[in-house]
């Protein structure tokens, strides 16, 4: 079986963020063959870890986000799906992936990042993809300070993104700002959501996470209904940690029809 379908899209243009970055799209199995068909879409941040092990944070260790999804969408268990990998921007990283702006660290272009993502990207791709319309064809997903984004994004915008993938989300930011909001953020309808944590990824990353998990209970989400929450035993904040998790969180966010 020869490798995923992906395609890069280089020094992709914002003028939101005035910077370039890469786009890699993964198209499904079948996706050539069938041509009037539409498949829904993922967004996933920091898109070099996600499908290379050459352009990765730390060389050779990536998601294997292409292997994975082929496997799940062959054996019947995700339904197809285009995938959008974002590359991140160096040293921009922080600011774009934060909500607020912190002491001493900075950050707060979480805004600016959503105009990228839903003004320069989004038509960029259905222009060139068949991408199904509709808040639950459509995802936004990612890890650490890209599952703080996700969530950020996805609760501030419950009718663009039905669907959020939060693995090991970065809960701590600025004194857990992202508490309080998703508190008081009026998500209707309820983005369906995955979120997790290792136990050994150090600080008090789970027991955030689960502060997290317990604020969406009290907001009226239901465990394994629209929300599913992992503690994972011994693992790690690291892409191979994360890329284990691709298969679960594919499936429940994006189960075969």
């Amino acid at each position: 079986m020869s490798g995923p379908h992906l395609i890069k899209h280089e020094q992709f243009p914002s003028r939101f963020l005035r910077n370039r970055r890469d786009l890699i799209v993964y198209l499904p199995p079948g996706y050539d063959a069938q041509s009037g068909r539409a498949y829904p879409v993922l967004y996933l941040h920091d898109g070099q870890n996600l499908f290379d092990g050459a352009t990765s944070f730390i060389p050779g260790q990536d998601w294997h986000v292409g292997h994975t999804a082929d496997a799940c969408i062959y054996e019947g268990r995700v339904e197809p799906l285009i995938i959008v990998g974002i590359y991140n921007a160096g040293k921009q990283r922080l600011g774009e992936y934060t909500p607020t702006r912190a002491p001493k660290l900075g950050g707060g272009r979480a805004n600016r990042y959503a105009q990228f993502l839903l003004e320069e990207v989004r038509p960029f791709v259905e222009n060139q993809y068949r991408i199904a319309q509709g808040v639950d064809r459509t995802g936004i997903g990612g890890s650490s300070l890209g599952g703080l984004v996700s969530l950020y994004l996805g609760l501030k915008m419950p009718r663009v993104f039905g669907r959020i993938a939060a693995l090991s989300p970065s809960v701590w930011w600025n004194e857990r700002v992202i508490l309080r909001f998703a508190a008081t953020a009026r998500a209707l309808p309820h983005p369906r959501i995955w979120l997790d944590a290792g136990t050994r990824e150090g600080g008090r990353t789970v027991e955030d996470v689960e502060r997290f998990r317990d604020v969406l209970l009290q907001k009226g989400w239901q465990l394994d209904r629209d929300l599913h929450y992992e503690r994972i035993e011994g693992a790690e904040h690291n892409e191979l940690a994360w890329a284990r998790r691709v298969a679960p969180f594919l499936q429940f966010l994006f189960p075969a029809r």
